[in-house]
């Protein structure tokens, strides 16, 4: 059946229609995205979904372990600690590589986040697809077989935890600058919330509050947090008129300490055929003589920042804290996507969603991205190698 599908969509695909389509997208709010589209969604075998949710549940039961907390302290101690932190994490986005092995197709768990990613913009996208290509009202997005509006009440749930819309706030550095902005802005189209900026926020001993457009001071219940902590270092030129280290009165929609606590801090404890051999580099005790089986990666970075995927010793060597870097063995991606022009390999991004009561978290869509290069989620400048961020489909 996947093939049926890309059959459609490869012998209706022209150059026009894919521009047609960023400029449909570009007309929501009047600009392109920043990060290249991939001009064709992944169609996703029934087979291949039963694996990603399989490993996504195993990824899950290691979060669910009653000393995960314990486990990952560490992790918090080598970087921020936010107070009030909840249970368990709001978000999770869970990224495998699509590869081979022992001449099987096999999904390898790439990296692990307990943050927020792209989940309105890639709703929007899909219902895009389809205004271009009615045929993909066959397949859905999402891994249950919800609707794009049952998605939604999903989303505004979990997101605004009952508050009113005016006291949710999607906090942001520098929200206009961001890669991710289009994303914010299907957030506050879709759901209604302010976008807020860091250096807009107000505290009045406990509490936060943020300016409407009209000039009135609005009290913020809860924090759709989107703000990471590595870039927020940097920016020194930033004046805040609080701190995340401050006790406040407020709910967080993605607690910040959980950025850390799942990250790539866990890689190496997770074991078994969907995951990848992983070394903290604190514990590395040999460096191997085959480093060109191997990816060098920060902990803590986000969107690739300083992954080294041609490992010289003396990289190891040179790295100071130890603790903050792992060593990956490179896995094969299988070039699985059959374009006009060669195929293409890819890399899925499970979203999932946590409330507050439930016992586990919920599966709801994913992200995919494309690449004719030798590594996914890195930017490469040359044509042949680029990166493009699309959608995978599963049949209903």
């Amino acid at each position: 059946m996947i093939s049926k599908y890309r059959k459609l969509f490869n012998d209706q695909f022209t150059g026009k229609k894919y521009q047609e389509l960023k400029d449909d997208i570009s007309g929501d709010f009047g600009y392109e995205p920043t990060f290249r589209l991939g001009e064709t969604p992944f169609f996703i075998s029934n087979e291949l979904k039963l694996q990603l949710i399989e490993a996504c549940n195993e990824v899950i039961k290691l979060i669910q372990t009653e000393g995960f907390k314990s486990l990952t302290d560490k992790s918090l101690e080598l970087n921020h600690k936010v107070p009030n932190e909840d249970k368990h994490t709001t978000f999770l986005a869970i990224d495998f590589g699509v590869c081979e092995e022992q001449g099987l197709i096999v999904p390898k768990l790439i990296e692990v986040q307990g943050f927020p990613s792209l989940f309105n913009y890639q709703m929007n996208l899909f219902e895009k697809f389809k205004n271009h290509y009615p045929f993909l009202e066959e397949l859905t997005p999402f891994i249950n077989g919800i609707s794009s509006k049952e998605y939604l009440l999903i989303l505004e749930d979990v997101i605004c935890n009952g508050h009113p819309k005016e006291n949710v706030i999607l906090l942001e550095i520098e929200p206009e600058k961001q890669n991710t902005k289009i994303d914010f802005y299907y957030c506050k189209r879709d759901i209604g919330i302010p976008i807020i900026c860091v250096t807009e926020l107000i505290k009045k001993d406990k509490q936060l509050f943020y300016k409407d457009e009209n000039g009135t001071e609005i009290l913020v219940k809860r924090i759709y947090n989107r703000v990471i902590f590595d870039e927020l270092d940097l920016r020194t030129d930033l004046k805040l008129n609080f701190h995340f280290s401050d006790e406040l009165d407020v709910e967080w929609a993605g607690h910040p300490n959980w950025f850390f606590r799942i990250s790539k801090f866990i890689l190496p404890f997770l074991k078994g055929k969907y995951f990848i051999e992983t070394t903290l580099l604190s514990e590395l005790t040999v460096i191997p003589e085959d480093l060109e089986n191997y990816v060098l990666k920060p902990l803590f970075s986000f969107s690739g920042t300083g992954v080294i995927f041609h490992v010289k010793k003396e990289d190891i060597e040179a790295v100071v804290d130890k603790e903050l870097y792992i060593l990956q063995k490179k896995v094969n991606y299988i070039p699985i996507v059959q374009s006009p022009e060669g195929k293409v390999k890819a890399e899925v991004r499970v979203l999932c969603v946590w409330k507050k009561e439930d016992v586990a978290p919920t599966l709801l869509c994913n992200l995919v991205r494309l690449s004719r290069g030798e590594m996914i989620g890195v930017k490469f400048n040359k044509d042949k190698d680029w990166v493009g961020g699309t959608i995978g489909l599963f049949e209903n």
